[in-house]
């Protein structure tokens, strides 16, 4: 019945997401971005969803805010799996896992770079 209602939220998801194809609150983030120097790592956005996803290995949905410069995103485990802390976390460096907070450096059609205290992500736009 669990994984019932697993492929249910899902789908919910990804029907939310194909309705916003304009980005909605997305803005200039909207779209996938790879993690510079990685061929793994990518982050997307689209409305107000953020899908985190290490390929082959784990992905992860979230809501996210962008005010100003900082960059808000609360990350939710369907299936509440060590994994998907991990991934968030360890994999991104981005923490806490449900409660993330970063500084947008740059944004531009191609590149993102954030930063929190002293370390910096940098994104290209796949």
């Amino acid at each position: 019945m669990a994984r019932f209602f697993k492929y249910i939220f899902l789908l919910t998801f990804s029907i939310f997401l194909l309705s916003c194809q304009e980005g909605g609150d997305a803005g200039d983030l909207l779209g996938q971005w790879r993690l510079s120097g990685s061929d793994t790592k990518y982050i997307s956005f689209s409305g107000g969803i953020t899908w985190i996803k290490n390929v082959g290995e784990n992905e992860l949905y979230g809501n996210f805010q962008h005010v100003g410069d900082s960059l808000f995103i609360q990350c939710y485990s369907i299936n509440g799996i060590p994994q998907d802390t991990a991934l968030v976390e360890n994999t991104f460096g981005f923490r806490p896992f449900n409660n993330i907070r970063l500084k947008i450096e740059t944004l531009s059609s191609d590149r993102l770079l954030l930063r929190k205290d002293n370390q910096t992500w940098s994104f290209d736009k796949y």
